[in-house]
């Protein structure tokens, strides 16, 4: 396994306290010693973290590095999705990850955007071609999807709303990946799709993060993952094998590049990363 040129990027989820920032802070310096292209940092529900969104992205620019803040429909307002594309023009961020993003319990709608392709579309009519941006894609598709086919409409425009790249949700299973790919392609969608890589740390973790946003857990990851029970060593262990082998699969069908939904931890993508030759 040896991949030098493969194309990585990371993604944070911004920390509510100031010591969790200054460890985010360790995190990103270890990670940028793997020549990362950007970190992405999430934007809470509702769009509840974007002040702290905002902290993460200069931070990680005050590290000189790349980054790539979310931004979501939910809760956003033209008004202030303007202002904060304004903002980001300012500290030199050329790259955005525009999401629908989830409704927080208790929301009922939106904002005056309800879907991706419209706050991609926005930002093109605002800044022009100043930010490359990032969308969406769900290899075994959006939970809220009517069909396949919708889903993949959905995709469809996003991109033709202006996005010039993709990042899936996290998966397990590389052949879901691989049939997404050609059913975009046979769209004539010729964007860049990259897996989004969620490293095994937690089981218990893992399963509640799969069951809210519909990544399947394959039955056999599933029982054997249930089978250590409390035993963290061993399943790590297991999570390394599991996703070092579905991310050189990948690479090896052509995946052009691989992002990683650190949980802001460093060491298990990097252990990852190590045995891929990244």
């Amino acid at each position: 396994m040896n991949h030098p040129e493969t194309p990585i990027s990371f993604e944070f989820f911004p920390p509510q306290t100031p010591e969790g920032m200054t460890k985010l802070s360790a995190t990103a310096r270890e990670l940028a010693a793997l020549g990362p292209e950007y970190f992405s940092v999430t934007f809470g529900a509702g769009g509840s973290t974007r002040e702290r969104t905002l902290e993460a992205v200069q931070m990680i620019r005050n590290d000189g590095l790349e980054a790539a803040p979310h931004l979501s429909c939910v809760g956003s307002t033209r008004e202030n999705i303007r202002a904060v594309l304004n903002t980001y023009r300012e500290l030199g961020i050329r790259r955005i990850v525009a999401l629908r993003g989830d409704l927080p319990s208790g929301m009922a709608v939106t904002g005056e955007f309800h879907y991706a392709n419209e706050l991609v579309s926005f930002i093109r009519t605002e800044t022009g071609d100043h930010f490359r941006i990032e969308v969406a894609a769900y290899p075994e598709f959006h939970p809220q999807a009517k069909s396949p086919r919708d889903d993949l409409l959905n995709f469809r425009r996003k991109v033709d709303a202006g996005a010039n790249a993709a990042i899936t949700q996290y998966f397990y299973n590389a052949e879901a990946y691989f049939h997404f790919v050609e059913q975009a392609r046979e769209l004539g969608l010729t964007l860049p799709i990259v897996p989004g890589i969620m490293p095994i740390v937690k089981f218990s973790q893992l399963a509640r993060f799969s069951d809210a946003c519909g990544a399947e857990i394959p039955r056999w990851i599933r029982k054997t993952l249930e089978s250590y029970g409390d035993d963290s060593a061993s399943v790590q262990a297991f999570g390394l094998d599991v996703v070092t082998g579905l991310c050189e699969k990948l690479l090896a069908g052509g995946a052009p590049g691989l992002h990683f939904y650190t949980l802001n931890q460093a060491k298990p993508s990097v252990e990852i990363l190590k045995r891929l030759g990244v």
